[in-house]
């Protein structure tokens, strides 16, 4: 187990092949799988303390990585 929580391919292993086919054959989909992978790390830094933010720039960094999630599994349910 990796040490970030929320990694894409542990949260959804079903997908871990289409995850694979997608980052090399849709651009759009690796530019937002990178995006996500970004701002995960950037939230498990700032929940452990590693790189403290206040409450509101954490909960706005927690809802946009909710919202790339979101769009990363439609293109994967979609494929």
């Amino acid at each position: 187990m990796k040490n970030t929580p929320h990694e894409l391919i542990d949260d959804l292993p079903e997908f871990a092949e289409q995850i694979h086919k997608l980052k090399t054959s849709d651009a759009h989909f690796a530019k937002l799988f990178e995006e996500y992978h970004e701002i995960n790390r950037t939230v498990h830094r700032a929940e452990t303390d590693v790189e403290p933010t206040s409450d509101e720039h954490l909960e706005e960094m927690r809802k946009q990585r909710m919202m790339l999630k979101d769009q990363l599994y439609a293109m994967l349910k979609s494929a």
